[in-house]
């Protein structure tokens, strides 16, 4: 593979800063080196957080993406700086979850995409949010997710 594929890159390989908000973040892509193969890939982001719009509390998530790619991969450097963005954004649970599915489609354009928003409870009440484009596609690998319903101490 031809390196010539990264040099539109502008966050790989250098020290750069959180981007203040999910807006300003840039969500790089990369040519898929496989572009006839179909296959799963899968972030799992278990230390994600946001802040509740109304009363600027943390809120805590275990978020995992399965996405099978065309022609683009997000760019993993990318994507962890546009997760980290969310720090110090305020936004309810559903527009975080939706929103972060909605923001790769529009970057990379996958066959197919699905999130599930693990989020820890406040209030008492565990939210799990979970998005997805349509069916699995058929042949293709796709595990479980593997993160257990929200127990507490019981």
């Amino acid at each position: 593979m031809s390196d010539d594929i990264y040099q539109n890159l502008t966050q790989l390989g250098d020290k750069t800063p959180l981007p203040a908000s999910p807006d300003e973040a840039v969500l790089e892509r990369v040519a898929n080196p496989h572009p006839n193969a179909d296959y799963n890939v899968r972030f799992s982001c278990p230390e994600f957080t946001s802040l509740c719009p109304i009363t600027g509390q943390p809120d805590f998530a275990h978020l995992v993406i399965d996405y099978v790619p065309k022609q683009w991969l997000v760019e993993s450097k990318s994507l962890k700086l546009y997760l980290g963005s969310f720090r110090n954004h305020g936004d309810f649970h559903e527009a975080c979850t939706v929103g972060i599915a909605k923001r790769i489609i529009e970057a990379v354009e996958p066959q197919w995409l699905r999130i599930g928003g693990y989020w820890y409870p406040r209030g008492g009440i565990p939210i799990d949010v979970f998005y997805q484009t349509g069916e699995p596609l058929k042949g293709v690998w796709i595990p479980e997710q593997g993160v257990a319903n929200y127990r507490a101490r019981g």
